[in-house]
């Protein structure tokens, strides 16, 4: 699924990045399985938020840090059963967006910590969130969120087998920061 049409009426799209996709799409599954109905129906691997030219990236392309692309997660979710206002702070609980272009040793700029807005009321939600937990809990610790809020442009698919990847390979690497810090 290539475009940004969610598959019933009633679902919406929201796309983040906060290092490496296979740890950020394991950490919502786990806590919003669509088997439990808590609110995700699907989430999909893939590459976008890089330069305009950059086309059709795969892996290997991406990490050598010339498309400028992230590593992200589109999660298609009915507002009915859980709000972007409580995936975006689910987002900021489950990564360190107060590091520039890296999670853990992950490090580059398809590890950074964006947030890809799909209309103007995503943006809202995103910056009205992310001001509440940068006074939350990263003011009092002197720390600043750098995460990216930017309107979401073209999306790429991963390659299969990184769909999934961590029910798949569960013995596989997951960076250190994805995990629930509060």
């Amino acid at each position: 699924m290539n475009d940004d049409v969610p598959a019933a009426l009633n679902t919406q799209i929201a796309t983040f990045a906060s290092g490496c996709f296979w740890g950020t799409e394991h950490i919502f599954l786990k806590h919003y399985p669509p088997s439990e109905k808590k609110g995700i129906i699907k989430t999909t691997v893939g590459y976008t938020g890089g330069k305009a030219d950059a086309t059709n990236p795969n892996y290997k392309l991406v990490c050598s840090g010339t498309t400028d692309h992230a590593e992200s997660v589109k999660i298609e979710f009915d507002p009915t059963i859980v709000s972007y206002a409580d995936l975006v702070e689910f987002f900021y609980r489950t990564h360190d967006p107060t590091s520039v272009n890296r999670q853990g040793g992950d490090i580059g700029t398809q590890y950074r910590s964006a947030i890809f807005t799909h209309d103007s009321e995503q943006e809202a939600i995103a910056k009205r969130v992310t001001e509440k937990v940068q006074e939350k809990h990263f003011t009092p610790l002197g720390r600043k969120i750098v995460t990216q809020i930017v309107p979401a442009g073209q999306w790429w698919d991963a390659e299969d087998y990184h769909q999934l990847y961590l029910f798949k390979n569960p013995h596989g690497y997951q960076c250190p920061t994805h995990r629930l810090h509060w």
